[in-house]
């Protein structure tokens, strides 16, 4: 059985004792741990450590070895604009980002997203996912954190600085996914990065489509079927990711 992996927060070095913030000390202690047992712990800057875990009363202290410089990220940055879906589906997409090795997502507040978020909903909101992400990259052995954005509007994230190809998703569209990626000029693009972008329920409207086209963004379609958005961009991840060989 894989030895237990933990996110820490704050940076960790080899070969020292390290007192656990209470919040992975709690953690620890719900896994029921014994002094004694061997934990990884990483702090999103690349690589693991183990240690070995000890208590002294309410205190859990870790203590380290050496640095492992093990990674698990793709070969290339994938960032997937996802238009805001109600309820929590926004929490099953970003957890399984994370699985599939998706470098940054940002949320969309797109002009037919139900889900509108600001002030202190918006906080901790934003504090809740960061959660999701600490915790898959727990389970899934990720040492570097997926990053989130703020929701913002679709304009606001394509003025952005981005690098490689962008593709949206469109049933209308008349390319399909395999297609553009094997385009060469999507290739020379693709080597660096690969942003996706995936409306809400209701589709992107007609001037999001718009902006997109201004904005050099290539729609591309998926499949026979219509995706819900929650499956859409997981789905595309999955695919182009293969179809690059990352």
């Amino acid at each position: 059985m894989a030895d237990p992996r933990f996110y820490c927060p704050e940076p960790i070095s080899p070969r020292q004792t390290l007192i656990l913030p209470p919040s992975v000390a709690h953690h620890v202690r719900v896994r029921r741990l014994e002094a004694g047992s061997t934990v990884i712990l990483f702090d999103g800057r690349g690589g693991e450590l183990p240690g070995t875990l000890d208590f002294q009363g309410k205190i859990a202290s870790v203590t380290l070895g050496d640095l492992h410089p093990r990674e698990s990220e793709l070969a290339g940055e994938l960032c997937l604009f996802q238009g805001l879906p109600t309820g929590d589906k926004m929490d099953w997409v970003i957890e399984k980002a994370v699985e599939l090795g998706v470098n940054r997502i940002v949320p969309i507040s797109a002009h037919r997203s139900i889900l509108k978020l600001s002030g202190p909903r918006l906080e901790k909101r934003l504090a809740h996912w960061a959660g999701i992400i600490e915790s898959a990259s727990e389970q899934c052995g990720r040492n570097r954190l997926m990053q989130i954005s703020p929701p913002q509007s679709l304009e606001e994230a394509l003025n952005a600085r981005t690098i490689g190809e962008r593709l949206l998703c469109d049933p209308a569209a008349s390319e399909d996914l395999e297609t553009r990626l094997s385009n060469p000029v999507c290739q020379a693009k693709t080597q660096r990065a690969l942003t996706l972008l995936v409306g809400p329920e209701g589709g992107w409207s007609p001037q999001e489509i718009q902006s997109c086209e201004r904005s050099q963004v290539h729609a591309i379609r998926f499949g026979t079927r219509v995706l819900r958005t929650e499956t859409a961009g997981l789905a595309l991840v999955a695919a182009a990711t293969a179809l690059l060989r990352w």
